[in-house]
């Protein structure tokens, strides 16, 4: 085993660039691809692919998206950082003693609190996996940390199937399953619910059981491997300076006050509750209601203003590598979207589908559109118009066509490191160094999926 992860970690280190230079690659090889599989290799026809890619980066509708992603992305990170959240971690983190421990641990308690908000697990992840190699320093014991980052990622792997997926959320809206479809096919959209209910789709008793053979078996098999992979004492440095205002003086004072951060926390909490009561009572969640919430939550939890403005200095820094790629990400969308790229993938594996297996090639195209676009939200509104057309004419139910999109997503979001990003900036690893044991994770997972597809 140790042999064969050190091949691995090579080939990793060798084969792999940084996340940004992968984003790069990833755009020429879309805009090469959009232009000799257009049957018009001309001029015009490059300008138009140059036109698509530009337009795709500045598109209103997905700089919207990317806003609420940050947010949720910084939000969840200001939150994990806050005293309360802080305590649980340390207790989590308190008795353990050894490597196997330590990242079934960290896999299993990323996964839960994933299930319920991604940007959340993310930065819970990562923030585990750090605090388990102070842990590991202090107690003076071995650890392999990228395994234990990779463990820290694996909440990456259930989102979208969770209470913050993109595609179930979206679906849950009013009219947006129709909104799909242009006037030319509004016979197609005829035939489409005004909603799917998260009951149907997140908390169906599918769903859930999905998540619960993931949440014994992914800890289980890091576990079993963390016993066999090469062990060394953690040296990283992981010293911060805050400032923080020992001694306020006049205005200053409103800062470090706990009076303010209760009352404009409870205005956002009763705000809320006031906006988004019956959504709650429907189980449907939306990206706005989260980041509100996650907003009044982050004030109420942290001391005072001054501790949260510290956390958002902290927090802003690992999600600066995420917001300039967002861009170059919406750009390989406009242009697959515009070449009608993502439809070639898709309906080449719907093709071949029967009513049995096309949740299984749903699940495989949608995974492998996300190595190009790894953002639930904005695949879904490229690829979810040709998912609901093939669920209906394959007579597949709409919530499994939808659930089937949002496995294939998340699973690859194991090999491509875009969301690793603000991990790998708080635990100091690189991503070459991850990918390794995500890559297993994400294998085992795919299994896990696809019997689940079949027999659920």
């Amino acid at each position: 085993m140790k042999g064969i992860s050190g091949i691995i970690e090579r080939a990793f280190r060798n084969l792999i660039p940084a996340p940004f230079t992968l984003a790069v690659l990833l755009t020429f090889l879309t805009l090469l691809l959009a232009f000799f599989l257009s049957g018009d290799q001309s001029v015009s026809s490059a300008v138009q692919i140059l036109r698509s890619w530009q337009s795709g980066m500045w598109e209103p509708a997905l700089l919207v998206f990317a806003v609420q992603m940050m947010l949720i992305l910084v939000l969840g990170h200001i939150l994990v950082l806050s005293e309360p959240m802080k305590w649980l971690m340390d207790k989590l983190t308190s008795r353990i003693h050894n490597n196997a421990s330590a990242v079934a641990v960290v896999c299993a308690s990323t996964m839960l609190v994933a299930f319920f908000n991604w940007g959340l697990g993310l930065i819970f992840g990562a923030i585990m996996a750090r605090k388990m190699a102070e842990q590991a320093s202090r107690k003076n014991f071995k650890i392999n940390y990228p395994l234990l980052g990779a463990a820290g990622y694996s909440g990456l792997m259930v989102w979208h199937a969770g209470i913050s997926g993109s595609a179930p959320l979206k679906a849950a809206e009013n009219g947006h399953l129709k909104s799909l479809f242009s006037a030319e096919n509004a016979n197609i959209a005829g035939l489409l619910p005004e909603l799917v209910p998260t009951s149907q789709t997140i908390f169906s008793s599918g769903n859930l059981i999905l998540f619960g053979i993931l949440l014994l078996l992914i800890p289980s098999a890091l576990f079993l491997l963390a016993r066999k992979t090469p062990l060394e004492i953690s040296s990283i440095d992981f010293s911060k300076t805050r400032t923080v205002i020992i001694n306020p003086k006049g205005a200053e004072k409103l800062d470090a006050s706990p009076i303010l951060k209760y009352i404009l926390g409870i205005l956002l909490l009763l705000a809320f509750l006031a906006s988004y009561y019956q959504e709650l009572m429907q189980f449907n969640i939306t990206p706005n209601m989260l980041n509100f919430f996650m907003l009044g939550l982050c004030i109420l939890l942290h001391q005072n203003f001054q501790s949260f403005l510290a956390a958002l200095d902290e927090a802003i820094v690992g999600a600066g590598a995420i917001l300039i790629q967002f861009p170059l990400y919406f750009g390989i969308m406009g242009v697959m979207k515009d070449s009608g790229m993502v439809g070639q993938i898709a309906e080449f594996f719907t093709n071949l589908a029967t009513e049995t297996t096309l949740p299984l090639f749903t699940f495989l195209s949608a995974g492998l559109v996300n190595i190009f676009v790894p953002s639930g939200g904005g695949q879904w509104a490229i690829q979810g118009p040709i998912v609901m057309e093939s669920a209906i004419k394959s007579g597949v139910s709409i919530p499994k066509a939808i659930m089937a999109f949002a496995y294939g997503d998340q699973i690859t979001n194991m090999l491509q490191p875009f969301w690793a990003l603000p991990l790998l900036a708080i635990t100091k690893l690189k991503a070459r160094e991850i990918l390794p044991y995500s890559l297993l994770i994400m294998c085992l997972g795919i299994i896990i999926y696809v019997i689940g597809l079949l027999l659920l």
